[in-house]
């Protein structure tokens, strides 16, 4: 796991299987982002087998591989496809090919597991509604912010036990290192990435709908901007957002591409949940200035201030929940409609953004 790359940043946990041995079948596909190292990695420990692999880059292939190596690589999607035995397929393809792969996967009869963002326009995401409908499969999406971060699990289990009373507000902070000489040709395209706030930006509304207990969210304010990044000009290095959910709670997050070298790993991801009775800070990649270690949770209660190393303590139940939800036909992992709902609100933030221009070079002191 690198932890300085956000791209190949891929989380692993302790085995902690939920169905025997060739039970549930998986395979990968579009290995455009490493997080689908993350999203195998969660499921292989939950107990899935991973059967097929398929990419049109051989590069990519081999590196995948390499770390499964007991796989099979596919010919063609379709080898995989048309295979009986794989009950769901993973894939982490550019974001504005998300969508159309999905409903293909679905309309073979395999459920669909994909990166964040799961779309890149709300057309899409209506078709993606329907082909739900239509097929009966699981459109799931991989918010790893929150599902593979041990730190935000036991947080969610904290705010379930009412430890800090009705949520009020929730305060996201999702900073990544760019690293471009290591990006790929579409990831600075508007068109295929989606933008700040469609990209990255559903970390955290994702974060925001389940922390408040929120079903749906109106958007308040939204914006984006080009600082640091004007030799790609359809990027987007920073974003904001505002919303007021149906619960009543509200929320704020700020996504940008500007970590500093100097930072221990690619982000200083932080969530600050306010409730009637505390509150809760999560910093879930790093401690700056004290410890290198990720997953540390801050909690203040009624009684007194509390520190929590969580790191390879709670676990990943997401993933475990997510293969037996596909063999059940349950929604104990994630509503479809909490999935669906967080990426329309990303789409309609990223709509109605206004664009933040940033044309002198100020950077302060006396003039």
């Amino acid at each position: 796991m690198n932890k300085n790359d956000g791209m190949n940043y891929a989380p692993k946990g302790k085995p902690n299987p939920v169905v025997k041995q060739g039970e549930f079948v998986f395979a990968a596909m579009s290995l455009e982002h490493g997080h689908i190292y993350g999203m195998c990695n969660g499921l292989i420990e939950a107990g899935a087998k991973l059967k097929w692999v398929h990419d049109a880059d051989p590069k990519k292939v081999s590196q995948f591989v390499q770390t499964y190596p007991g796989v099979r690589v596919a010919s063609s999607q379709e080898e995989i496809l048309q295979d009986p035995e794989v009950h769901l397929v993973a894939a982490a393809a550019i974001p504005c090919e998300r969508g159309p792969l999905g409903i293909q996967v679905m309309r073979h009869g395999k459920d669909y597991f994909t990166d964040k963002t799961p779309f890149t326009t709300l057309e899409q995401l209506a078709e993606a509604r329907e082909a739900v409908k239509a097929t009966g499969r699981k459109y799931a999406v991989y918010f790893s912010e929150r599902l593979h971060t041990e730190s935000a699990v036991y947080a969610g289990q904290l705010v379930n036990d009412g430890v800090i009373g009705s949520v009020v507000q929730v305060l996201g902070l999702g900073p990544h290192r760019l690293s471009a000489g290591t990006r790929p040709a579409w990831f600075f395209d508007k068109a295929k990435y989606g933008g700040i706030l469609c990209d990255i930006g559903s970390h955290q509304i994702e974060q925001f709908l389940y922390f408040t207990g929120s079903k749906g969210a109106s958007l308040q304010h939204s914006k984006v901007g080009n600082y640091n990044t004007r030799e790609y000009p359809e990027f987007e290095d920073y974003g904001d957002a505002t919303f007021v959910g149906d619960s009543g709670a509200t929320g704020y997050f700020r996504v940008d591409w500007m970590t500093p070298n100097g930072l221990g790993t690619w982000g200083d991801g932080r969530t600050i949940i306010l409730g009637t009775k505390g509150y809760i800070e999560l910093r879930k990649y790093i401690d700056i200035g004290r410890d290198s270690a990720s997953d540390h949770l801050y909690l203040v209660d009624g009684e007194k201030e509390h520190h929590l190393e969580l790191n390879g303590k709670i676990g990943f139940p997401f993933f475990g929940e997510l293969i037996l939800d596909c063999m059940n036909r349950t929604e104990k992992a994630m509503t479809q409609e909490h999935a669906f709902k967080a990426a329309e609100l990303c789409l309609i933030a990223q709509r109605d953004a206004v664009i933040i221009s940033n044309h002198n070079s100020y950077t302060g002191g006396n003039n």
